[in-house]
């Protein structure tokens, strides 16, 4: 472990007994909550996001092991390796460097060099790579064979060539420098098919596109990918011919003379028929794991943000799944989120029904003492909020609520577990006012991919994807601590060391037994074990608990210190947590110890400051603009208000209330440059806008939030499909880059090709940030 331990340090920039302790914590089975919160001490006060860099880059190490372990066994069995073989063997880092130094001896199917070796013709091959002064011609005439199927020497050369294309292909320290011209020089280029013009119209911006590799960004290589595997674009990735030869001749040809001549049409041939293909087909996967990387980085903050958006907390609430022709669908819950009646009121499709609707509505407020009211930000949503505007229902609040997923969790078991006997409208109009309430302890009954804040996540890797997610997930629920006696079973399941299992166990346990009276009684669930109870207990809340602390994130095995403390102060537990000029008295130096230090004293001393503190920002009720409801109510100028739905390397989408998100992209976030977006803005978050383009028959709509000159730049923006209602930028319609130059022409000088009607612009990207730079100078 401890040369896995230093790889990790110097890779991560950590010291070595930091990841040593971290690797020995998560192997006895604790979770990266659990480190980062309750474990400090021993790896150095490490955060989430380094334990799990830890836990990840040693399972790849892991795997590497075993990978190396499989290919020595394989190259002794064939009588190969070679004491220098193993050595570098042994010294790889890398699946990739394992592999290429196992190539030369790997079976493999029948090929030209494996039929000219049959053919005894090696020993030429061999001759003709050292390039000492012979006639090929001659040398070749040694090997005429007839039997073996070598009737002339030109035959014989040819043989030879492909055991050196083989051979050149094949080395190690070759493979390793084209990779690397490959990443350097590569060109991602598109076409369109022929024929697929029309039909593949929403790939349009790609039908001729080519720029660098390295500098694409992840949603344009997902896109283009994504069109060449619909059949609408063809895909190539490679770099100049003329530079990859040249690095091939460098590394064989030693000389001019005849033998030479032979190798570099041996390094032609090798290049075109096996080195370039191999290196292609590499490089495509390289730069979709990269690409499927950042995507899903991009995802899992944007999940992070929108799990952690603000709750409105314990309220009574009326929530209100709108619809035009089939009503909307109106249900009341109690302060717990618990169905306590439910109907169905047509506003909008007649006068008698809009006010039998409002008469509805009063009473149903009136009957459950309704403090808010959420309403599904769907079709008819505006059209529903103005109704109940119109109603002044006096103390209640109206807030519009992203409705994204409502419809995936009422067609779930979940859904099903919990209202057996109601229609999916229902159980949708529930989510609905839960999120209001508590968007966390909702969201988490659907899967992180429903969302909407995702872009091209159908694309990635779905392992690491959902690996992620789940990590995001996790994280979340143990920052924001659960209430033990009402959580569901699905918030339960995230808490650091239970899983479904034992969330199951709990609520059964509680619905047989009751509510939990304190922490400790935790151990009688079933199944729930010491090592369960260690990793769970700190992130478990249980409010007016017989111990106090039991409300907070003070871990059970820190309860002996309060105490000490507390008795130190003559005062008990409760009366210090509620009285900060106790809290001041505490000397923390005076409690450390060998297992405690000052990071876990500090932690305690906020948790006796702020018990069971949530990490969530205060909520803030939000309205759209009055009479906006509609794309084509836009006018170029318009201030409105705002949410951020969903973020992405290219800008913000944010929903303005007309049921399509516009796009404010990230030379328009600020009256700065943003390199990127999330420096500026958050999921959920408030914002001003200013429209600067918009197009009702693509549904296209461009903001501003800059404050000056806002959408100056707009001509240059990003050409990407406005988001679907919701935020999220997965529909079927590719997200596109900025254009650049495209074709056969230098792309630093040719003009772009035109995008629609639009005239013929430069670079997007390179102009706005010149843009934003200018702006800049002139205040």
């Amino acid at each position: 472990m401890s040369q896995h331990s230093n790889i990790i340090a110097a890779e991560l920039g950590l010291k070595p007994q930091q990841v040593n302790a971290t690797i020995t914590l998560l192997d006895e089975g604790a979770t990266v909550p659990f480190i980062s919160r309750y474990r400090k001490e021993m790896t150095g006060s490490l955060d989430e996001v380094q334990v799990a860099g830890i836990r990840d880059r040693f399972q790849q190490l892991r795997e590497l092991d075993k990978r190396r372990e499989a290919i020595l066994k394989a190259l002794t069995a064939l009588d190969k390796l070679s004491p220098e073989l193993k050595q570098q063997i042994n010294a790889a880092l890398t699946i990739t460097e394992i592999e290429d130094l196992y190539l030369p001896y790997k079976p493999k199917r029948k090929t030209r060099a494996s039929e000219a070796r049959k053919k005894g013709l090696e020993p030429l091959a061999l001759t003709i790579l050292e390039q000492q002064q012979l006639n090929p011609d001659m040398e070749a005439a040694k090997f005429i064979n007839a039997e073996l199927g070598v009737n002339n020497a030109e035959g014989a050369l040819a043989g030879a060539r492909d055991i050196i294309a083989e051979i050149i292909n094949e080395h190690a320290e070759t493979r390793t420098a084209m990779r690397e011209y490959f990443k350097q020089k590569a060109t991602f280029k598109s076409t369109v098919v022929k024929g697929k013009e029309e039909e593949g119209i929403k790939y349009k911006d790609y039908f001729d596109w080519e720029e660098p590799l390295k500098l694409a960004p992840s949603h344009r290589v997902l896109a283009i990918r994504r069109g060449a595997q619909e059949g609408f674009l063809k895909l190539d990735i490679m770099p100049p011919e003329d530079g990859a030869i040249s690095i091939l001749e460098r590394q064989f040809l030693k000389g001019k003379g005849p033998a030479a001549q032979q190798v570099k049409l041996a390094i032609a041939d090798s290049y075109k028929r096996l080195l370039g293909p191999a290196m292609e087909t590499e490089i495509r996967n390289f730069s979709k794991e990269h690409a499927d990387e950042e995507a899903i980085r991009v995802f899992a903050e944007n999940a992070r943000q929108l799990l952690l958006a603000a709750p409105m907390g314990q309220k009574r609430v009326l929530a209100i799944d709108p619809g035009f022709r089939t009503g909307c669908k109106v249900v009341c819950l109690d302060e717990q989120g618990k169905l306590l009646e439910n109907t169905t009121i047509y506003p909008h499709t007649g006068q008698g029904n809009v006010a039998k609707a409002a008469a509805t509505l009063k009473d149903l407020c009136v009957k459950h003492n309704i403090e808010a009211i959420a309403i599904g930000n769907g079709t008819a949503g505006r059209e529903t909020e103005a109704f109940v505007r119109g109603l002044s229902l006096e103390n209640v609040l109206v807030v519009m609520v992203n409705e994204n997923g409502a419809s995936i969790y009422s067609a779930s078991e979940v859904a099903r577990e919990e209202f057996p006997t109601q229609d999916i409208t229902v159980r949708g109009a529930v989510s609905i006012g839960r999120r209001l309430m508590d968007p966390l302890a909702e969201l988490v009954k659907i899967d992180p991919k429903s969302i909407g804040v995702g872009q091209y996540q159908h694309d990635v890797d779905q392992q690491k994807l959902q690996q992620s997610l789940d990590d995001t997930v996790i994280s979340c629920v143990n920052a924001v601590g659960v209430e033990l006696n009402t959580a569901s079973k699905q918030v339960l399941s995230y808490v650091s060391g239970l899983g479904p299992q034992l969330a199951q166990n709990i609520v059964s346990y509680r619905n047989e037994h009751g509510a939990f009276k304190n922490r400790e009684s935790l151990k009688k669930v079933p199944r729930l074990g010491d090592k369960a109870f260690e990793q769970a207990a700190g992130f478990l809340r249980i409010r007016n608990a017989e111990h106090a602390l039991d409300a907070s994130g003070v871990h059970p095995e820190r309860y002996p210190l309060v105490n000490k403390m507390a008795r130190d102060l003559n005062c008990s537990v409760a009366q210090l947590m509620k009285d900060p000029e106790l809290q001041k008295q505490i000397k923390p130096q005076q409690y450390l110890n060998d297992e405690i230090g000052l990071p876990t004293l500090n932690d305690i001393l906020k948790e006796l400051a702020k018990p069971g503190r949530d990490p969530r920002e205060q909520f803030e009720a939000f309205a759209f603009t009055e009479g906006v409801n509609e794309i084509s109510d836009l006018k170029i100028g318009m201030k409105l208000p705002g949410i951020v739905t969903n973020i992405t390397n290219f800008g913000a989408f944010v929903d303005i209330g007309v049921h399509q998100d516009g796009l404010v992209h990230t030379s328009q976030l600020a009256d700065r440059f943003v390199a990127n977006p999330n420096d500026v803005v958050k999921v959920s978050q408030r914002v001003e806008v200013t429209v600067t383009e918009v197009d009702v028959a693509r549904k296209r709509i461009s903001l501003s939030m800059r404050t000056g000159q806002a959408g100056a730049a707009k001509s240059g923006r990003d050409k990407t499909q406005s988001s679907p209602k919701g935020g999220s930028s997965k529909s079927s319609t590719p997200v596109a880059g900025s254009k650049r130059p495209a074709g056969k022409a230098n792309p630093k000088t040719a003009p772009a090709k035109a995008a629609g009607t639009k005239a013929k612009e430069a670079d997007g990207d390179l102009q706005m940030k010149l843009a934003a730079l200018k702006d800049l100078f002139k205040k």
